[in-house]
C-alpha cells in the first residue's frame, strides 16, 4: 500500500468513526446506572465490564496505531462504577482520540506494525478498532432489554425509538 492510498482509507474511515463513536455513546447511555452487573450468563462480562472493554479498547487501538507500538491493556479505574461514569470517562477519550486519528499521515497509516495477530499495516488497525467496538456494542445493546433498558436506534430506528415517536405523536 502507498501513502496516498492510506490517506484515502484513513479519509474514508475517519467519519465511519466519528458515527460510530456517536452510536456507542447512545448505548452506553441507555444502560441503567443500577444494571451494570447483568450478565446473561456466568461466561459472559458484566454490562459494565462490557462498557469498559469497549471504550479502553479504542483507547488501546488509538495507541498502537498513533505510536506504533501496542500498549498494555489498562484496567477500569476504580472510580468507574456505572455505565455513567464510563459515559462522562468516554466523552473525553473519544474526543481526544480522534484528534490523535485526524492528524495521522499517509505516510504513517502504511507502517507496518508488529501485533499480537501479526504484522499490518497501521491502517488496518483502525478497522479492526471500528469492528472491535461495533462487535461489543452489539452484544451491550443485546443485553439492554432484559435489563428493562430501551435500544436506541443504532443503523435506523430501534422498535423502542418508533414507539416512542408514536407516543409522542410524532410518528
Amino acid at each position: 500500500m502507498q501513502p496516498d492510498q492510506g490517506n484515502t482509507v484513513l479519509q474514508f474511515l475517519l467519519p465511519t468513526l466519528e458515527n460510530e463513536i456517536n452510536t456507542t455513546r447512545k448505548v452506553i447511555g441507555a444502560v441503567p446506572a443500577d444494571k451494570g452487573d447483568y450478565k446473561p450468563d456466568d461466561r459472559s462480562m458484566s454490562a459494565l465490564e462490557l462498557c469498559w472493554h469497549i471504550v479502553g479498547a479504542e483507547s488501546f487501538f488509538t495507541t498502537a496505531i498513533t505510536t506504533g507500538a501496542f500498549p498494555t491493556p489498562g484496567k477500569m479505574p476504580e472510580n468507574i462504577k456505572s455505565s455513567q461514569d464510563v459515559l462522562v470517562w468516554y466523552e473525553g477519550q473519544a474526543s481526544s482520540n480522534l484528534s490523535k486519528l485526524k492528524a495521522l499521515t499517509g505516510e504513517h497509516c502504511v507502517k507496518v506494525v508488529e501485533s499480537p495477530i501479526g504484522a499490518r499495516p497501521v491502517i488496518e488497525f483502525f478497522q479492526i478498532m471500528i469492528n472491535h467496538s461495533i462487535h461489543h456494542r452489539g452484544q451491550l445493546s443485546a443485553y439492554l432489554r432484559p435489563m428493562g433498558a430501551k435500544v436506541p436506534s443504532i443503523y435506523g430506528s430501534s422498535r423502542d425509538d418508533k414507539e416512542a415517536k408514536q407516543a409522542a405523536g410524532k410518528a
